[in-house]
């Protein structure tokens, strides 16, 4: 059996090389760094709660799937903090002059109007490369329901985009 002290040791490797593809994990989840930052600090400190049970091949795949959790958790509860919309935009104006740049800065926004399960599934899917069945596994519901998601949030997706700068694809 491990010593504290060798599990503490092992945990603060493991989340120092897994913290940057995290935190770029959570980035696409909330579309903000800051938020980004705050997943990962929660979802790591669960993980710590959690690391002795952890098989260590597995841990990757749980801390995404923590983090995945914490965000869906963490819209559901957003109501209550959520800014108040006013008819005034803000004054200052970003420029970007690259047309990548612009069209990320779209996908970013079309990607955080989507429903948090919705939103979760595509990233895991299509950004993090999971199969259906890991993407399941990572949110915790059944293959049916990655499927249906994937469905719904690629066809709002695509309505979202369709009158942007971003090419959609038929």
């Amino acid at each position: 059996m491990k010593t504290k002290e060798q599990q503490e040791a092992e945990f603060r490797a493991f989340a120092t090389a897994q913290r940057d593809s995290l935190r770029r994990y959570a980035y696409l989840l909330c579309g903000d760094w800051f938020e980004a930052d705050d997943l990962v600090q929660k979802a790591l400190t669960k993980m710590f709660a959690a690391w002795h049970r952890v098989e260590p091949g597995g841990a990757p795949a749980y801390v995404r799937k923590i983090v995945t959790n914490v965000f869906i958790s963490h819209r559901r509860l957003s109501w209550v903090r959520r800014e108040r919309a006013t008819s005034e935009l803000p004054v200052q104006r970003l420029e970007r002059p690259q047309e990548a740049v612009d069209q990320r800065l779209e996908m970013i926004a079309a990607l955080n109007r989507l429903p948090a399960r919705q939103r979760a599934t595509l990233v895991l899917r299509y950004w993090e490369q999971l199969s259906v069945d890991e993407t399941a596994t990572a949110m915790g519901c059944s293959t049916g329901t990655v499927k249906s998601q994937s469905a719904k949030g690629l066809r709002k997706l695509k309505e979202l985009l369709t009158e942007s700068a971003v090419p959609v694809r038929a």
